[in-house]
């Protein structure tokens, strides 16, 4: 379990060496490539760590503090139960800050050295694979913080992955023409509790070709099937983000530079944004399979709805990678 670390309040943050604090702020004003939001993350982390030091390391100022001190602290996040990403995350982030000292300030400090290296091992990930799915009462308060804060991408991210049950790679692949797709209503015959049957509308969306996991080096093509909700998240997404070139829905800006979100990108989503506001471990993967189990355990389909939403070949397998595409497969999970 994750003991959520409380973000350091300006009264702490008065209370911490002044030349730490000034530092701090230095090195943040002269980040002028990182968005308002890595920015604010950066911030976050580098006032926990220097309240750190303030609180087990005698308030050293930051040319005083040595390798086992960043070592103390990175097994104080580690025991407080943070993921290897987000502590690999925190890592970063001082030694970005000891970076810019050395290219900055190396006449002032010209014994100073970025003590953060191989010596200091990165921590183990082994303790933080615990399975355990998102329950939709978790994804559906998740997706309305995330709107409370207006991080809009990471909500249309996490709507179309739990929608789509799709893998991150097939996430980032997810064009902005996906906007012009027309809608798919059917009636779909399910039964009720009772047994009896009813007819339901279903309405969803196709993808364009996503290139899919899969035995051999290029994989298969599929369209990836999503809900209404899905579509107004990612409509959202792209009014606030603007026009631009990148043709991706899902990007990272660096000054005018916009690209397609890099492999590793959801992971700090999940660590950085979704995991603070679950209060738990959530990963990539972890959608979906939180996709699967809320439609078979809470909502009652059959298996073979997950398996076609999953493209699965099989219900008894999630890692055989023989994908038909069915156009009626999964119209089932998009019932309102």
């Amino acid at each position: 379990m994750i003991e959520k670390l409380e973000p350091v309040t300006n009264e702490q943050w008065l209370l911490v060496n002044k030349e730490n604090r000034e530092i701090v702020k230095d090195f943040l004003e002269q980040s002028t490539q990182l968005s308002p939001y890595t920015l604010g993350q950066y911030e976050s982390a580098l006032k926990i760590y220097f309240w750190f030091i303030k609180e087990n390391c005698d308030d050293r100022a930051f040319y005083d503090i040595k390798a086992r001190d960043f070592l103390k602290y990175q097994n104080f996040l580690v025991n407080r139960g943070l993921s290897s990403s987000a502590i690999k995350l925190k890592r970063s982030v001082v030694s970005s800050l000891n970076e810019y000292i050395l290219l900055y300030y190396e006449d002032e400090y010209k014994t100073f050295k970025n003590y953060i290296s191989k010596k200091i091992p990165n921590p183990p990930s082994a303790f933080v694979n615990k399975k355990e799915p998102l329950t939709l009462a978790e994804y559906k308060n998740l997706c309305e913080k995330l709107e409370e804060k207006e991080l809009w991408q990471q909500l249309a991210y996490l709507k179309f992955s739990f929608s789509t049950s799709a893998r991150r790679n097939e996430v980032r692949q997810l064009l902005k023409n996906v906007v012009d797709s027309e809608p798919l209503v059917k009636d779909v015959e399910i039964r009720d509790k009772e047994g009896n049957k009813q007819i339901v509308q279903s309405v969803s969306y196709l993808s364009g070709d996503i290139r899919c996991k899969a035995k051999g080096k290029a994989g298969l093509v599929r369209k990836l099937q999503f809900d209404q909700a899905t579509m107004d998240a990612i409509k959202k997404w792209l009014e606030i983000r603007g026009e631009d070139d990148c043709p991706y829905v899902f990007v990272t800006k660096s000054g005018k530079n916009i690209k397609q979100i890099a492999l590793e990108t959801p992971n700090l989503w999940c660590d950085e944004i979704f995991e603070p506001i679950v209060g738990r471990r959530v990963h990539p993967h972890l959608l979906r399979e939180s996709r699967a189990t809320s439609l078979v355990v809470e909502l009652g389909k059959d298996i073979s709805v997950a398996q076609k939403l999953l493209g699965h070949k099989s219900s008894q397998t999630t890692e055989i990678y023989v994908i038909r595409q069915d156009e009626n497969a999964s119209d089932e999970a998009f019932l309102d």
